[in-house]
């Protein structure tokens, strides 16, 4: 079984600074697979083992761009960013626009998926898979929507809404970025992007589905497990 280091960022952790962390981690991965990479070519045998790390943030106000993203998908120009206190960023993850906040759980699995398996499509349907579980303890039936990463509510019916985002970036079957969970999430932030890009769908959260807001340690405990019966992984 594969151990996963987690590491709970704790909340208001400026975005640029958690991935330039994350950047850090993926390259010394890249580097180790490189090393056995030679080895093995060599005829050696003393591979070294890389490491899989999960982090668990809450970010303060912020909006991030995809790298196939939309600019006109961010509606809301400089000043009206500073009257928010929200800043804005353009990243190399996947995905079109997002926003970030207090009561949001944002995961970053820092995966080796040789360690896996190298499949980004099972990997991003594993992740989906998590958060369904997840959102399951609460009495929500979170759903993929055909064509639209992430984890929705009610696909199909008129008030669909989407409750977690996902966007990645894998190198060499290492992946960075990942999820964002709304559990107590101010969904008023979503009204200045076209979230993900898509115009007809509504924002939502757990607090909102279920009139109640949540204890943050507690829904990541329940996602730490459901990472770890998904991923067949131990936490340490």
């Amino acid at each position: 079984m594969n151990k996963v280091f987690f590491k709970d960022l704790g909340i208001h952790q400026n975005y640029q600074q958690t991935w330039d962390f994350q950047e850090n981690l993926l390259a010394e991965t890249v580097v180790i697979k490189s090393r056995n990479r030679e080895k093995e070519k060599n005829g050696q045998s003393d591979f070294e083992l890389t490491q899989n790390h999960l982090l668990f943030v809450e970010h303060p106000h912020v909006y991030t761009l995809g790298k196939s993203g939309h600019i006109e998908n961010m509606l809301a120009n400089e000043d009206l960013l500073k009257q928010i206190d929200a800043t804005f960023v353009k990243t190399n993850r996947g995905g079109d626009i997002t926003y970030h906040g207090p009561g949001q759980l944002v995961g970053y699995p820092i995966f080796d998926l040789d360690n896996f398996k190298p499949d980004i499509h099972l990997y991003m349907r594993n992740l989906e898979e998590v958060i369904i579980k997840t959102i399951a303890h609460y009495g929500l039936k979170g759903e993929r929507s055909s064509g639209e990463t992430g984890v929705w509510l009610d696909v199909g019916k008129p008030y669909a809404r989407k409750i977690c985002a996902m966007g990645v970036k894998a190198s060499r079957w290492v992946t960075m970025h990942g999820f964002a969970l709304n559990v107590n999430t101010d969904l008023k932030y979503f009204e200045y992007i076209i979230p993900c890009g898509i115009k007809d769908k509504a924002v939502t959260s757990i607090e909102r589905e279920i009139d109640k807001k949540l204890s943050m340690e507690h829904i990541k405990e329940k996602t730490k497990s459901a990472f770890e019966e998904v991923f067949e992984i131990e936490i340490v």
